[in-house]
Order: C-alpha cells, then sequence, then structure tokens
C-alpha cells in the first residue's frame, strides 16, 4: 500500500468518519488563562491552524479542581470553562476538523498548593512520584500523596463523568481518558506507584479497575463509540512503573475491546528495542482502531501502517511547529523546526506564528 493510501486514506473511529490517519497528539501548551483556566482566543486559532488533521486531541485538561498544576492547563469543569471551549470547537467544525477533548487527572503530580481543599493531593497510594514539578518559588519535588480512601474513589469516576458531560456540552466530538504519563488512571494501572490491598490494588485485574469504571462511566454520558484512550507503557521516569508490562497492557487492551471504544492511543516510541516493543501485544488484544504515537516522521509513519501495526499515526512535536503537518506529510515536504522555548511560553510567539507552506 503507497503512503498516500494508507496515511492519507478515511478510516472510521467511532462514530466519525476522518478524511486521513494523521492525528494530532494531544499536547500541553500551557496557554489557557492563568486563573480561570479558560481557553484562550489564541487557543481558537491554534486549533483551527491544526484543522487538516484527520483527528486533534486536545491537551490534557483537568476534570477537578482538585487536579492543577503551574498555571495556563486548560480545564472542564465549570460553566464558564464549557463556554470557553465552545468557541474553540465551534471555530475547528467551521474549519472542517473533528476534535475530541484528552481528559485528566493529575493525583499524585498535583500542586499542593493550588489545590482548592488544601489537602495532600489522593493517589492510589502515600507513594511520591520521581522528579520535581514546577512552583513560583522553583521547583520542588514531588510530595508524599494521601492514599485515597475506598470510599471517595467512585467520586472520583463520577468527575471524569462530569467532565465528559462538559465536554459534549462544549462541542467535543468525543473524549481521551489520559491513562499515560504517570497521571491518575496510570498510577492505578502500575503496582510501581499502586501497592493497594483492597479491589483496586493488588493483581493486574484490580488495578485495571479504575480506568475500566472510569470508562463505563464515560461511555454512559456519551456512547463508547466517542471515547478513546490513552496508555503510555514505556513512560517510567516518574516512578510509574509496572512488573509485568506485557501482561498488564494485554488485560487492558483486551478489557477496552470489548467496550467498543473509538479507539486505544499506544505512546510506543519509534526505535523501541524489540524485546520491549508492546504494539503487537496491543494490537492483538484490541479490535477497534490503533492509533500509535513516539516521535515519527513521514517515513516511520508510512512503514507502520504498510506493516499493519497502526490504524492512525499521532504527531507530537511536528504539529507544534508545522500547522499544516497533514499536507506537508502528503506532499513529503521539509518540516518547520521547533522552538522548545517557547513550548510553555504563555504567548503567541512559538504557539501560532508558525509558517504555513502556502501563507495564503
Amino acid at each position: 500500500m503507497s503512503r498516500d493510501m494508507s496515511l492519507f486514506e478515511p478510516v472510521r473511529v467511532g462514530s466519525l468518519v476522518l478524511p486521513n490517519r494523521v492525528v494530532m497528539a494531544p499536547l500541553g501548551r500551557a496557554r489557557a488563562e492563568p486563573a480561570s483556566r479558560e481557553p484562550s482566543a489564541s487557543v481558537a486559532t491554534y486549533y483551527v491552524q491544526r484543522a487538516t488533521a484527520g483527528l486533534i486531541v486536545s491537551e490534557a485538561t483537568h476534570i477537578s479542581a482538585e487536579s492543577v498544576s503551574r498555571p495556563g492547563t486548560s480545564a472542564i469543569h465549570s460553566a464558564g470553562q464549557v463556554a470557553a471551549w465552545r468557541r474553540v470547537t465551534d471555530a475547528v467544525h467551521a474549519a472542517g476538523g473533528r476534535i475530541f477533548q484528552q481528559l485528566f487527572h493529575l493525583g499524585r503530580k498535583a500542586d499542593p498548593a493550588r489545590v482548592p481543599s488544601g489537602r495532600l493531593p489522593g493517589a492510589p497510594s502515600a507513594i511520591a512520584a520521581v522528579g520535581e514539578f514546577s512552583t513560583p518559588a522553583g521547583p520542588r519535588p514531588f510530595p508524599i500523596p494521601r492514599a485515597l480512601e475506598l470510599a471517595e474513589i467512585p467520586g472520583v469516576v463520577s468527575e471524569f463523568a462530569f467532565a465528559a458531560q462538559n465536554a459534549q456540552r462544549a462541542g467535543f466530538d468525543g473524549v481521551e481518558i489520559h491513562g499515560a504519563n504517570g497521571f491518575l488512571v496510570d498510577q492505578f494501572l502500575r503496582d510501581g506507584a499502586n501497592q493497594r490491598s483492597d479491589r483496586y490494588g493488588g493483581p493486574i485485574e484490580n488495578r485495571a479497575r479504575f480506568l475500566l469504571e472510569v470508562v463505563d462511566a464515560v461511555s454512559a454520558e456519551l456512547g463508547s463509540d466517542r471515547v478513546g484512550v490513552r496508555i503510555s507503557p514505556h513512560a517510567t521516569s516518574d516512578g510509574s512503573r509496572d512488573s509485568a508490562p506485557h501482561a498488564l497492557y494485554a488485560h487492558v487492551a483486551k478489557e477496552l475491546s470489548v467496550r467498543n471504544l473509538a479507539y486505544l492511543h499506544l505512546i510506543e516510541p519509534v526505535g523501541t528495542p524489540a524485546n520491549d516493543q508492546l504494539g503487537r501485544t496491543v494490537r492483538r488484544a484490541f479490535n477497534g482502531p490503533l492509533i500509535l504515537c513516539g516521535g515519527f516522521d513521514n517515513a516511520s509513519a508510512r512503514v507502520a501502517l504498510a506493516e499493519g501495526r497502526a490504524d492512525l499515526i499521532a504527531f507530537g512535536v511536528g504539529f507544534i511547529a508545522n500547522p499544516d503537518l497533514a499536507l506537508r506529510l502528503q506532499l513529503d515536504a521539509p518540516w518547520n523546526p521547533p522552538d522548545p522555548t517557547t513550548f510553555y511560553s504563555g504567548g503567541d510567539r512559538g504557539y501560532i506564528d508558525y509558517p504555513f507552506l502556502n501563507p495564503a
């Protein structure tokens, strides 16, 4: 199959038929309003510029005021946030695009100073993440979180469901549950962060329970064909490791498969050693559309699709610097280089001013 017939042929993803298989990966850019966490007019411009992607997945969006970190990250738990996101989705749809909202809870990686309740962040277990987070006084180590009480967990699941309702009110075509990168769902999944002894800890089936309850609650609101899930088996730098990743993610993929989701989104970096790769394990267990993400370029994306390792390819940094990345992929044109110093700068420079191939 040729590149154009693979990357640029339509594909059904849940209730949508996408015009191509190029996905804009979720990219936190810290451009929301600092106090309200509402997306600004520049956020709408940013996504509209990239509306030629087959599917846009929004930046990770907080489901709760108890899940907050640095200013500029967006949220979807207030009426003002819903209204501001509605302006973004309306603009994307007017430009011919499709957009899912990524929903997440930071869990143990929340900033205690910004949590309204004043309590320590909640997590599966009282185990601190490895590393530091940004504060006005400079970087600080992640705190030791408090272990969520068993009675608290249904409330967090309900927060995901409420956020999904808000995403629907805001006009999103669907939602992606963020089960990756060491945030709360991922913390429950992996035994490096989850050492509970109740029904949410211990065996793989128990550790996957929180994710599946979130998926079921969100699907009850939107329909499963408007729900995707993102996982990152190889992201371990913050201590979110697992002792048996192949078994864990085979189980997760199998359970998600029977739920008839829109897609499963797997982060597996290009160049992952063969013995560590989980893509084929996930592919065998999950029968729906599979998105792969992890530093792909035109050539490696073409190979992954031609070999049947994925149905769609997500691009992250490529979309930061190339609003017309889909066209550049189609024409095999050069990519603009990104400026990492502006990834989280908070202004329009390095956000909505990257050049298009055709300035018109």
